[in-house]
């Protein structure tokens, strides 16, 4: 039988989508937005005046919302704009690997994200996008 190596979480498929996940002005500035695409929880987080970053919501630890969490920018690794910071039991993750530098082997997936037109948008697995038709709904 044939092992395969598991993907990794932190990259996208080959196909992936640019999806509409919410307005720029929602997100707080320095903190995150709770979002839902698909039954599948978010995080939008705004660092500084122009950047967004996306991850997985839920911690990996205890379930907590990493959206309602705080932004440690001197717990990032190198160029990276800091943790966010679970408000349940502040574990950290980077915003743009998704680690834990506490331990590395937990984490959280990222998106690659961006602002377009006042949306922020994230590329996600078509799994999670929608039908080339369907609508995008205004959230």
């Amino acid at each position: 039988m044939t092992k395969h190596p598991s993907p990794s979480t932190n990259h996208q498929p080959l196909h992936s989508v640019w999806v509409d996940l919410c307005a720029w002005e929602q997100v707080p500035t320095g903190g995150g937005k709770y979002v839902v695409y698909q039954e599948h929880p978010l995080a939008v987080v705004r660092v500084g005046d122009d950047a967004v970053r996306v991850i997985d919501d839920t911690c990996p630890h205890a379930g907590g919302s990493l959206s309602a969490g705080h932004i440690d920018p001197a717990l990032g690794g190198p160029g990276s704009p800091g943790c966010i910071v679970c408000p349940w039991h502040a574990w950290p993750f980077d915003l743009d690997s998704g680690k834990c530098p506490d331990n590395p082997v937990l984490h959280v997936r990222t998106y690659p994200a961006r602002v377009a037109n006042g949306r922020v948008m994230a590329k996600v697995s078509p799994a999670r996008a929608p039908a080339p038709d369907t609508p995008i709904p205004e959230p």
